[in-house]
């Protein structure tokens, strides 16, 4: 979780699903409590990628660690060269 306090990062199910399909995401954060249906493509997406997203957090966890005062369903950090 320290990755999106301290990393070029992306919040919300849409820019997570962008960076997945450009191939800038280096890994993936979605919340636990987050609907299936609003996460279930990321998580797909996900699969198909080889990111293992991280799941143990809240969607305010998530959000206030992205440095935003609403909940974030879903997140991604940037690999490095991105």
């Amino acid at each position: 979780m320290e990755k999106l306090n301290t990393h070029k990062r992306v919040a919300g199910i849409k820019q997570t699903r962008n960076a997945i399909l450009s191939g800038k995401a280096e890994s993936v954060y979605v919340a636990a409590d987050a609907q299936p249906f609003a996460v279930a493509q990321i998580l797909e997406l996900c699969r198909e990628t080889g990111i293992s997203p991280v799941t143990g957090y809240s969607a305010h966890d998530i959000g206030r660690a992205c440095g935003i005062d609403v909940p974030c369903a879903a997140a991604a950090v940037y690999s490095a060269e991105n």
